[in-house]
């Protein structure tokens, strides 16, 4: 495994709860709009990759609210997986795996995880390099079944520029962390995806200013 990504503090608060579950109030906020996203654009059944799953939170309610997939839930951090399969106790969903250990920013992944009818990725694409963010998407479109489906969640730019103060403010502080890094362009990510094989089904405006993008393999 590659090395653990070195994010910075404000872009993935999560605090301690009670029986090992991290908390984070962004992953409850959004929760209910992507679960709505997710029932519109994702298949009924099959089997379904959540990468970079975070605290849990996002897989119990996309585990509840699609029931006929099978959801694994994956995470780089140690700790993280512990409150994934935490929170995934607690739900006692018969469609929730425990979390397994990948890095989606490593190239060759989805050799070992192929077959997906469904890959979700919330909030990540704006806190790794463009180099990264360019390998995880080739390699989930290896991983895609013929027909399966990409979501990708986050603020983008939109054709270069940002849509809010507030977002100017946090992808320049993410840039000064780490020059590398910070808010991936809407049109270039299409393009990747594109150059991936994947025909764009949609694109979705979602609260606070972020963004859904639809993808598919084709069948």
């Amino acid at each position: 495994m590659s090395r653990r990504l070195n994010l910075p503090d404000s872009a993935s608060v999560a605090t301690p709860g009670e029986g090992g579950r991290l908390h984070a109030p962004s992953a409850e906020r959004n929760a209910g709009p992507l679960c709505d996203l997710l029932r519109h654009h994702a298949p009924q059944a099959g089997r379904a990759l959540e990468l970079a799953s975070g605290t849990g939170q996002h897989a119990v309610r996309f585990a509840a609210a699609l029931p006929g997939l099978d959801w694994q839930p994956s995470e780089i951090d140690g700790e993280r997986r512990a409150s994934i399969d935490a929170w995934a106790a607690e739900a006692g969903l018969p469609n929730l795996r425990p979390a397994i250990a990948l890095d989606a920013c490593t190239p060759g992944w989805a050799a070992a995880h192929g077959g997906q009818d469904l890959i979700v990725l919330v909030n990540l694409l704006h806190l790794i390099s463009e180099g990264q963010a360019q390998a995880l998407v080739a390699e989930a479109a290896r991983a895609l079944a013929p027909g399966g489906r990409l979501i990708l969640y986050g603020p983008f730019l939109r054709d270069g520029e940002t849509t809010s103060e507030g977002d100017r403010t946090f992808d320049a502080s993410l840039r000064a962390q780490d020059p590398e890094i910070g808010y991936k362009d809407d049109f270039e990510v299409i393009d990747w995806l594109h150059d991936a094989g994947l025909s764009l089904v949609d694109v979705v405006e979602m609260p606070a200013n972020n963004l859904s993008l639809v993808a598919e393999r084709p069948a």
